[in-house]
């Protein structure tokens, strides 16, 4: 039994590091080709990078790129969520048998 569990921590921490190399680019505002925003988040729900096109931004309205920021970071962090989840559900079973 001590083997089996052993097993699966490992595997778990594998999908960890995994998690840690997957990608999330959202984009908001803008148009397609020239988005005004694009957040990059990673499977461990970490903002990696924020990318602001100063020529969609309007100085009077800023309002505009607050929302496209919040928007950009909401659907991101919703994706890398999934993610997540679909990556941990085959190990996620397993857990209940390490008596923790």
């Amino acid at each position: 039994m001590a083997f089996d569990q052993m097993k699966m921590l490992n595997e778990l921490r594998k999908a960890q590091k995994d998690l840690k190399k997957q990608k999330v680019v959202v984009v908001s505002g803008g148009d397609d080709d020239k988005p005004m925003v694009e957040i990059t988040i990673n499977g461990e729900l970490k903002v990696e990078k924020v990318k602001i096109d100063p020529e969609q931004v309007d100085l009077d309205d800023i309002e505009e790129l607050e929302s496209n920021v919040e928007v950009a970071i909401r659907d991101g962090m919703t994706k890398a969520q999934e993610i997540a989840a679909e990556k941990m559900k085959p190990l996620m079973g397993g857990l209940g048998n390490l008596g923790m």
